[in-house]
């Protein structure tokens, strides 16, 4: 299985970016999507969730700014961020974990860097 992410960059404050994490090797509908991302110093924290019928949940953090989705036909996860802060920036991480096995893989990072 393979996640592969794109999407991050340099943006000023109040400003959006879309991420996305396509993946391979496993029947994508079939796996509960999440975005985290870890700043330096930092512990990794959950952003966002996405089950398979389609439930979302949020860090508090960016609740009302940031939004998951997902395309089953694309095999693809997306994170629209609106609204960024600095306090934002960190390397954003796609995860999956299958709804029966519970097996999980992380993709290799996209860094989102917020300032002006």
């Amino acid at each position: 299985v393979q996640l592969v992410e794109s999407g991050g960059g340099l943006v000023q404050p109040g400003g959006s970016l879309r991420l996305s994490c396509v993946v391979s090797g496993t029947i994508f509908s079939n796996n509960i999507m999440a975005w985290y991302r870890q700043a330096p110093g930092k512990q990794r924290e959950l952003v966002a969730a996405i089950t398979t019928s389609g439930s979302t949940n949020y860090a508090d953090s960016v609740k009302g700014r940031f939004t998951i989705s997902r395309d089953n036909a694309k095999n693809t996860v997306y994170l629209q961020m609106n609204s960024l802060k600095p306090e934002d920036t960190a390397v954003y991480y796609c995860s999956r974990t299958h709804k029966w096995t519970k097996e999980n893989t992380w993709g290799q990072g996209t860094q989102v860097t917020v300032s002006s």
